[in-house]
């Protein structure tokens, strides 16, 4: 029982980081004069109560993690270790990718896999970016857009984060998909979620500086507009 808390505890955590990187799109948001989008958060009072549950959570716990590891490990160690758990997470993209009928993706995300499992040692180098076979981020999520699926309202779930609906159901399989769940034994398996957790965690220090005005809605509205463009491939008209 013990285990299965930490070890769902650990995986909630990782998928709480993932939101983070939305916040580097949002880099230039205007707090004056800007247009506004109007968003579906209809439970908005009780996102904002789980939010500063999480809030809490990352800054009495796994900031501090971070912190300490980015100052002992040296960047270029950084780098080799975000490499590693990015090329695990083409099996995925590959995955999605089918899904959603895009041969082409699905045949280049087997590619960088292939090719940076063999020349990249293991995905610690990332040869194929280089190589001009660039990354096509895929989920579970995603791919629901792609077939219609509608949104949903946004939503703030404990310790996993910011979420739409269509999001947060594409988590489970997207989770299934996840090939450090095949590392044996299963001690190391955790080590090395609680590895790229802290990595993650630490490359995104510096994203911080980033929000202004409010936390909560400065990060709902990068999150909703980051999932739009990943979407649409088109960027908003407002706060960009």
């Amino acid at each position: 029982m013990t285990r299965s808390l930490a070890a769902n505890t650990i995986i909630a955590l990782k998928n709480m980081v993932k939101v983070l990187p939305t916040l580097l799109l949002a880099g230039f948001v205007s707090t004056a004069g800007a247009s506004v989008i109007s968003y579906d958060d209809p439970w908005e009072k009780t996102n904002r109560a789980i939010f500063s549950f999480n809030d809490k959570l990352d800054t009495y716990a796994l900031k501090p993690v971070a912190k300490g590891y980015d100052t002992v490990t040296p960047k270029p160690i950084q780098q080799l270790v975000s490499n590693f758990f990015s090329n695990l997470g083409e099996f995925r993209n590959t995955a999605n990718a089918l899904f959603q009928l895009k041969g082409t993706e699905a045949l280049a995300s087997v590619g960088r896999f292939g090719i940076n499992s063999t020349m990249g040692m293991l995905g610690l180098v990332d040869v194929a970016t280089p190589l001009g076979i660039e990354q096509k981020y895929e989920d579970f999520g995603l791919t629901l857009a792609h077939w219609g699926t509608p949104s949903g309202p946004y939503v703030v779930l404990p310790i996993l984060g910011s979420r739409t609906l269509r999001s947060g159901v594409g988590t489970l399989p997207d989770s299934m998909m996840n090939l450090q769940g095949q590392i044996n034994p299963e001690r190391d398996q955790w080590t090395a979620r609680g590895v790229d957790i802290v990595n993650t965690r630490s490359s995104l220090l510096s994203a911080e500086d980033l929000i202004v005005g409010d936390r909560y809605t400065f990060i709902r509205d990068a999150y909703l507009q980051r999932r739009e463009y990943m979407i649409t491939g088109q960027l908003p008209e407002d706060d960009f």
